[in-house]
């Protein structure tokens, strides 16, 4: 049981939050306004606060931010869960700036202030049980990282972290270049959570088009559109119960953020053509190898999804940071390989694991195992070589990426345009649904654009 300070002037609001908390197993004392908070605060004892951004009829949250500085500056670890309304997400991303756990919206739902105080507690006590670092061999006594080799510190750091944090709901963003191994991050999260046993759903929001994106995430209903002939659940609620794992979270157009950033926030969405609201159970994980604090200082990434997605964020070493997993990786990949090809004395020597330990790898641990099996398909013989690994890295893809573009200046936008449509349409044979699906239109928009450039389909 916690005791949690409930901050907020609106006695029946602060009556609904104490009953809240009591039906949940913790107790609670409230303060009206800043002052009472920061005097019950000093007699101790309390695991979370709970506070309201305005207090008086300013609504600008001003005092709110002043608060939390307050608290942040005299019991720096203890946990915040700031409260505002839809309209004043921005001043709830100053508030996580500040050093705020955690921002729910008004009006709440009482599964999702439950779960984001469970969070902030669970996440606080994890970050209290201090450690020494645990060697692979603790970890993998505790818990379950199939698939994960390697224990080079950085990497011991990476899943002592997922081992802390697992338990708990709170979304986690993955980060660290392509190849690095964060699904397989985000899987371990799954499997160590007590959401092991629901499903673990994953999404590459990178080949998801802006047109689809509702239908994809959120569903539809029958009717929603030409071609629904019947309902569809979406990958929410595919996932309701268990993780949904967002991969290329920074290749999201704009305008899906928004439409992800409601769901992020109430874990509540509409089906592409109903009106009902549905609310779904799910955790979100989230993977990218891009900067999302340059694409937020650039505006392409909005600011308060980013604060909604990374209350944990996780950084996945390159491999180059962890060239002692090398050998490991290896006899893992060869392993693998050696049972698919029917190839069980295939071995490595010393000598070729150092010369693959000397590599920079750009491509990560895709590439070493990419690697791995080429050089084993390409050589007879049982002990592979450094040589043979130098073979088969030389095999690699060398070229220059094409430019997919004709020249500048030898096509106009329609022309492109016009090919573009003619070619989809002779690939998918006149198949008009296929035909807008790859081109990211909807079945009414390709008919505009026939009409347009005058194409029978």
């Amino acid at each position: 049981m916690a005791l949690v300070l409930i901050v907020d002037d609106d006695v029946s609001i602060a009556t609904s939050l104490a009953l809240l908390l009591k039906q949940a197993g913790h107790a609670s004392r409230v303060a009206g306004g800043p002052s009472e908070a920061l005097s019950l605060l000093e007699a101790g004892g309390f695991a979370l606060v709970l506070q309201d951004m305005n207090f008086s009829r300013q609504t600008t949250g001003a005092e709110g931010l002043d608060l939390l500085g307050a608290i942040k500056a005299r019991w720096p670890q203890l946990p915040v869960v700031l409260m505002t309304a839809w309209g004043s997400i921005g001043l709830a991303v100053q508030g996580m700036k500040a050093g705020a756990s955690d921002f729910v919206t008004k009006p709440w739902t009482n599964a999702q202030l439950r779960q984001s105080i469970e969070t902030a507690l669970g996440l606080q006590e994890a970050r209290e049980g201090d450690r020494p670092l645990p060697t692979r061999d603790e970890l993998d006594t505790a818990y379950d990282f199939t698939g994960v080799i390697g224990s080079d510190p950085r990497l011991l750091k990476v899943l002592d972290v997922v081992a802390r944090v697992a338990p708990t709901d709170a979304s986690v963003l993955i980060t660290g270049e392509s190849g690095t191994g964060k699904e397989l991050v985000a899987e371990a999260l799954h499997r160590n959570s007590r959401r092991h046993e629901g499903p673990f759903v994953k999404v590459n929001l990178g080949g998801v088009s802006t047109t689809l994106f509702e239908s994809e995430m959120f569903g539809h209903v029958k009717g929603a559109f030409t071609d629904a002939r019947s309902d569809r659940k979406g990958r929410f609620d595919t996932a309701a119960g268990g993780t949904i794992f967002l991969d290329e979270i920074g290749e999201l157009e704009p305008g899906s953020q928004v439409k992800m950033l409601r769901v992020l926030q109430d874990r509540s969405f509409e089906p592409l053509g109903s009106s009902v609201t549905r609310s779904v159970d799910v955790r979100v994980v989230s993977a990218t190898n891009r900067d999302l604090a340059g694409l937020v200082a650039r505006g392409e990434f909005r600011e308060d999804l980013l604060y909604r997605l990374n209350l944990i964020a996780l950084h996945v070493p390159p491999l180059r940071e962890r060239a002692g997993d090398v050998p490991a990786l290896v006899h893992h990949f060869l392993a693998a390989a050696a049972q698919a090809y029917r190839r069980a004395n295939a071995t490595v020597g010393a000598k070729a694991l150092r010369w693959l330990q000397s590599q920079p790898w750009p491509g990560n641990v895709r590439q070493l195992k990419q690697l791995v099996e080429r050089t084993l398909l390409m050589t007879d013989r049982a002990a592979l070589e450094a040589e043979d690994f130098a073979r088969g890295a030389a095999m690699e893809a060398r070229e220059a990426p094409r430019d997919p573009l004709p020249p500048a200046g030898s096509m106009t936008i329609d022309e492109i345009e016009r090919g573009m449509i003619v070619k989809c349409l002779a690939h998918y044979d006149g198949n008009l649904s296929k035909a807008a699906e790859a081109l990211g239109l909807s079945r009414p928009a390709l008919y505009r654009r026939l009409e347009k450039h005058g194409i029978t389909p």
